[in-house]
């Protein structure tokens, strides 16, 4: 018997958006959810307590890093991924196909797989569906992602038709190489911004498709106009059974207009990134903390939010500690960071259940939440 089960809890009258639970063998999600991102086994700079008390019921680790550094097999050895970082929510790993062809130096893609070198040490690697599979197994992540290659935004239509059909095939040997069934696959759909490709991905990945299936390849830097698009065009074709998982996309307005879209499941490292860069989210839209405005400015972060940051500190003291290199800048606004999404993903929950997404959405978009992100 299957430990995975996803269920739709309620349908938005309104909207058509919706409100679902996620079972994994580590424990139930409700979505539409954020997920934040812990690449290296760690959500930059916060203590697990810390991410489970900001609202994350799942978090995302990175394959390719871990393969790396400290290796799956090390992991493995501690007994997985949720023992060696005492994180006991579920986890979902990328496959690396991602990072493979943005952060390392390409040898060669071929059916076979990637060879690349190590933005580490320089040393060369070979990265195929089944390796990308048996990194994950060892990890024991809940959610595993199927090996893809991510064409870049701008690749032609030969480019772009020839790394969704390389995905597609990896795809099928992935699914004949995973047998694990305490943990789930999750397919990709590719296509680039491609309408006609986009929709025949999804028409293929779908039947690969077990409990959820992702959407890769956008939020790539492509105008935000023409990602909603593609995922309009997208949408009629998506079963109902499935929750559906958008890679990558993680600020406010995306999560919004991605779930009326009827996307379920985002992650970004956005929240962490900017964060350590002294930015915040907040409900008066992007507090830049460094700026001097903020010099004798006693009040919290975000009047809204009751995050340990917002209750004990002012934006006076978040620019001091900004402006002088303290590493409890970046965690005090990284902690508010997700802690705001969450609330927001609890806000949309809320107002699908109550048959309002669609009053709130707009409302949204009239908001400094949104005008000034």
């Amino acid at each position: 018997m299957s430990k995975f089960e996803y269920k739709v809890l309620h349908v938005c009258k309104q909207s058509g958006a919706r409100v679902g639970e996620l079972t994994t063998p580590h424990g139930k999600i409700i979505t539409p959810v954020f997920m934040p991102v812990g690449t290296q086994a760690t959500v930059k700079s916060l203590a697990p307590y810390e991410v489970k008390e900001a609202g994350a019921q799942i978090i995302l680790s990175n394959t390719y890093h871990l393969y790396l550094r400290p290796g799956h097999k090390l992991v493995e050895k501690a007994g997985g991924l949720h023992k060696f970082m005492n994180w006991h929510k579920p986890i979902l790993t990328d496959s690396g196909g991602f990072q493979v062809f943005s952060l390392s130096k390409i040898n060669k893609i071929t059916s076979e797989g990637v060879t690349f070198r190590s933005h580490i040490d320089g040393s060369k690697h070979l990265i195929t569906p089944e390796k990308s599979m048996e990194i994950q197994e060892s990890l024991c992540s809940d959610i595993m992602m199927a090996f893809d290659e991510c064409s870049k935004y701008g690749a032609d239509e030969r480019e772009a038709t020839a790394a969704m059909k390389r995905t597609l095939s990896w795809l099928d040997r992935c699914k004949k190489y995973h047998v694990n069934d305490t943990q789930m696959l999750f397919p990709i759909v590719q296509g680039n911004m491609y309408k006609k490709l986009r929709l025949q991905s999804l028409k293929e990945t779908i039947p690969y498709a077990e409990c959820g299936f992702a959407i890769g390849g956008l939020s790539v830097g492509e105008p935000k106009e023409l990602m909603y698009e593609i995922m309009d065009e997208m949408q009629p074709l998506y079963p109902e059974q499935h929750p559906r998982y958008l890679m990558g996309v993680g600020s406010p307005d995306c999560l919004v207009e991605g779930v009326l879209r009827g996307i379920d499941m985002f992650d970004c490292v956005l929240p962490t990134r900017i964060a350590r860069n002294g930015t915040a989210f907040t409900h008066n839209g992007r507090v830049v903390v460094r700026n001097g405005i903020y010099k004798e400015d006693f009040t919290p972060l975000d009047d809204k939010c009751d995050c340990y940051c917002c209750r004990n500190y002012t934006k006076a003291y978040l620019r001091h500690l900004n402006n002088a290199g303290e590493i409890l800048g970046g965690r005090l606004l990284s902690l508010h960071n997700i802690t705001y999404l969450t609330g927001l993903m609890d806000r949309i929950r809320e107002a699908i259940m109550e048959d309002r997404f669609l009053d709130f959405a707009e409302e949204f978009r009239l908001s400094p939440e949104y005008k000034n992100m």
